[in-house]
């Protein structure tokens, strides 16, 4: 168990977790987006998150893969990609941040942010110079969330998935340089 505040914890997934996962994602996706899909996002949850997609992202090298604790309840997924580069950006060392779902039950609370902080803090730790994500063009809460972080657009792309509606399927590459200073974002923003 990873300790990122007094009541928000990580843990880490292990192949016996699947069908929690799999739970989870059933309560947390839909509310955020079933009306980017014909079939309300089931194609997306029972393909991204069966028992053999789960396993074959748990086997890969230079991931971590995360349940998001808050007051000691399951509330979200967290998933990191290190290595893992952006095309066309030249940085050495970069990290992806692949997946972060919260329950909407937490919306608002800071968890995103703590969570995000913790991860700048890890990847400094590790010597990683850029952390970059994908966030769908269609939910502009999610730009002004990682905006205020200091992530910036770089390029986009377009989802493949046939389920999804053609309106939402382009995604925005976004990064953020970290800054080595001293007085890093996470230790002065940090809450306990």
């Amino acid at each position: 168990m990873i300790t990122i505040s007094k009541n928000l914890h990580l843990k880490k997934i292990v192949s016996e977790n699947s069908e929690v996962l799999f739970d989870l994602m059933q309560a947390i996706y839909p509310p955020a987006y079933q009306h980017f899909w014909t079939d309300n996002g089931n194609w997306y949850i029972n393909t991204q998150y069966s028992k053999e997609n789960i396993l074959q992202e748990l086997s890969e090298k230079n991931t971590d893969y995360y349940f998001v604790l808050f007051n000691d309840e399951i509330v979200g997924n967290f998933r990191i990609i290190w290595g893992e580069k952006l095309a066309n950006l030249s940085e050495e060392k970069q990290v992806k941040l692949h997946r972060i779902y919260l329950h909407p039950k937490t919306h608002g609370k800071g968890l995103g942010k703590k969570l995000l902080f913790w991860l700048e803090e890890k990847a400094k730790e590790k010597g990683f110079k850029i952390i970059w994500l994908d966030a769908m063009n269609k939910q502009p809460q999610a730009f002004q969330f990682y905006e205020k972080l200091g992530y910036i657009y770089h390029s986009h792309t377009f989802l493949p998935f046939e389920n999804m509606l053609e309106e939402y399927k382009k995604m925005s590459q976004l990064y953020k340089k970290l800054n080595y200073s001293l007085d890093s974002t996470f230790t002065n923003q940090r809450i306990k």
